[in-house]
């Protein structure tokens, strides 16, 4: 399309196709206009400069880009590997082909708690009928016992019946404490004995039979029982503690295998008394660990 004389004329874009080139200043003569080309060079290199300013801004955000992701990469790695907070990126040191190392770290292995209830060495925390036993009552398998009466001595066999007292005695028995719980017409007394060691307590256990029964606890609003009744006993040993219950009805009758509720009970309380003996371990453990 061309338009006549005195018309728009196209201006020539070194940087469009097509343009078209200022070789004439109005007059169609053939002579280049100098000055516009002069002119049309500089605004080449002009632009030319612009573009290379422009595309190092470019390359420098590429690079700080790059050195951002190696950092977020780092601070998202292995804890393990190393220290979590890395430095600025202007203040990292410079590249080169060490290696950083760091010192291999683990947790140390958990204390047993069956060390701290295993001797009277390790075994040092307050020990007493109602830190073993606390609150007025508690509850196994949807089974709730009230807490009766307490007592501890340091004459283990005057505790005890049967067969035991000279059982705790020759294995120097130096404490039985004893508590009673009630579950309707149901008591159960449970008797703790303490001893130097673990060793101890576990040949005293052997040692026992049938006849070896810590004597029942009654008082504090708990009628007599298994005073003179047949009564379910238990005994066993957990660290340096032998520990035996005695159950039976507070009515004086006596227990047949066919009281079923009488057995759970002794088996409860029995289990509870492992329960808490291990706990006092894991105390004492958890805070020697600290």
């Amino acid at each position: 399309m061309s338009y006549g004389q005195g018309g728009p004329q196209s201006q020539w874009d070194p940087w469009k196709p097509n343009s078209q080139q200022p070789w004439n200043s109005g007059s169609d003569d053939g002579t280049p206009d100098w000055a516009a080309l002069a002119e049309a060079s500089e605004t080449r290199n002009k632009r030319r400069k612009v573009l290379f300013i422009a595309g190092g801004a470019l390359a420098t955000v590429a690079i700080g880009t790059a050195v951002a992701m190696a950092v977020v990469s780092a601070n998202g790695g292995d804890p393990q590997a190393g220290p979590g907070n890395l430095p600025a990126s202007g203040s990292l040191p410079g590249t080169g082909s060490a290696t950083p190392s760091f010192a291999p770290t683990s947790a140390p292995p958990p204390l047993d708690p069956t060390d701290f209830i295993s001797s009277a060495k390790k075994d040092t925390a307050p020990l007493s009928p109602d830190t073993l036993f606390p609150g007025t009552q508690l509850t196994m398998d949807g089974t709730v016992y009230k807490k009766g009466p307490t007592a501890d001595t340091k004459s283990c066999a005057s505790a005890a019946g049967g067969t035991l007292p000279k059982i705790l005695t020759g294995n120097g028995c130096t404490r039985l404490m004893r508590v009673t719980y009630t579950n309707g017409g149901i008591a159960v007394t449970v008797g703790v004995a303490v001893f130097d060691d673990a060793d101890k307590a576990a040949k005293a256990k052997g040692q026992t039979d049938d006849r070896s029964i810590v004597r029942s606890l009654f008082g504090k609003g708990v009628k007599p029982f298994c005073d003179g009744a047949f009564c379910r006993s238990t005994r066993n040993s957990y660290g340096r503690y032998a520990y035996f219950t005695i159950s039976g009805f507070t009515s004086g009758k006596d227990v047949t295998t066919k009281d079923t509720k009488v057995f759970g009970a002794g088996n409860d309380l029995a289990q509870f008394t492992a329960n808490q003996i291990h706990r006092r371990g894991q105390v004492q453990a958890s805070a020697a660990a600290r």
